[in-house]
């Protein structure tokens, strides 16, 4: 039975551990877990209203929502976890006219979206309590997920199927026909290696030689434990100011900020509070009665490229070392499809014909190697 290591415990790295074929290989995890951009995270699933360009990552990211079905039946997410809770979007009403045909166009590719309606200031606060009256677009397709939830059950899964994992920093020590890993003085020999390590990839690969375009970014959300029945209470994208994401426990998540000049620092700021309810606020029927609740942070450090497109797939074309980052804040979206996508062409060992260039740009444009491994 061959060995894979992964080095990476994330939404890709859980993902793809649990996807691999268990009957053909022996799986070790290896994660950090300090400063994990997923178990810090909850997101909104709705990506279809996106005006960003790149064309790559739009399908990427319609494809990933749409697995979400799949995701749920395969791994059993609870409503606690992940619920198709539906999106509203709160903007200008001349700009949700032009979001609703927007959104019309984008169904014929994707019916996931479900039903697109226009609702009126009193439709939009019956929707969602703690909005003040204003119009909004509603899209039922769209859904919440618990980034930490999610993980803690992909490892419940992952140790049924005797899935190894090992916590502590990793070092690449060298290649040879096997790869040798070291953490916590222990040495891991692997056939097959996957680094999925978010902004770590890039101090992971350099020993290798490789040069990666990634960088770390701060994001902190804001966690409020409230007693108000959110059960049935959709998401809400707030013009320009984040989000506004009610779990069925009462608890509701503001956020989250993309702050690039924090990197690695995980201290949770007044200054991220302040800019997280003082944009918000101007959407809130009373901002005070949701602000004076028992108040947490969630902070975590993402993972973005100079496009802020990911990047995944096989370094090398000898199957034996995989990479995937550059998630940015579309990674509870993107993250779980790019794993199952890894371990279906790794469990197929067609890595030689696979083809990700639908999804993604070339390898080469974020990973550079400065030496030969072939």
């Amino acid at each position: 039975m061959k060995k894979i290591t992964i080095i990476g415990g994330g939404i890709i790295g859980m993902t793809l551990a649990v996807y691999l074929d268990h009957t053909q290989y022996e799986v070790t995890v290896i994660d950090q877990l300090t400063g994990q951009a997923t178990s810090a995270s909850a997101g909104i699933i709705s990506p279809w209203l996106s005006k960003r360009r790149n064309k790559k990552w739009y399908r990427l990211a319609q494809d990933g929502a749409a697995f979400f079905e799949r995701l749920v039946q395969d791994f059993g997410l609870d409503q606690k976890i992940y619920a198709p809770s539906g999106t509203l979007i709160v903007q200008p009403e001349a700009q949700l006219l032009a979001l609703a045909e927007l959104a019309a166009l984008r169904k014929e590719t994707a019916p996931e979206i479900g039903e697109i309606k226009l609702l009126t200031s009193l439709e939009t606060k019956q929707a969602l309590p703690l909005l003040k009256p204003q119009p909004s677009l509603s899209i039922s397709g769209g859904g919440r997920l618990d980034g930490r939830g999610y993980l803690l059950r992909l490892k419940t899964i992952a140790q049924k199927k005797k899935v190894k994992f090992i916590e502590g920093t990793a070092v690449i020590q060298q290649q040879s026909d096997t790869w040798h890993v070291k953490v916590n003085e222990q040495s891991i020999f692997s056939d097959i290696l996957c680094v999925t390590a978010g902004p770590g990839i890039q101090q992971l690969l350099a020993p290798l030689g490789y040069q990666v375009d990634v960088r770390p970014q701060k994001g902190q959300l804001l966690s409020f434990a409230t007693p108000f029945r959110t059960d049935d209470w959709p998401v809400a994208m707030l013009a320009g100011e984040g989000d506004l994401i009610p779990f069925a426990d009462g608890t509701i998540l503001l956020g989250a900020t993309h702050e690039n000049n924090a990197k690695w620092d995980l201290t949770p700021t007044e200054e991220a509070k302040l800019q997280l309810t003082a944009g918000i606020s101007g959407f809130l029927q009373d901002p005070d009665s949701l602000f004076s609740m028992p108040l947490s942070y969630r902070v975590g450090t993402r993972a973005y490229t100079a496009d802020f497109a990911p990047f995944f797939g096989d370094l090398t074309d000898q199957g034996s070392l995989f990479a995937a980052s550059g998630l940015g804040s579309s990674g509870l979206t993107t993250g779980p499809y790019i794993g199952f996508l890894l371990a279906q062409a790794i469990n197929s060992n067609t890595h030689h014909a696979t083809d990700f260039s639908q999804y993604s740009k070339p390898m080469t444009n974020y990973i550079t190697p400065s030496m030969d491994l072939t």
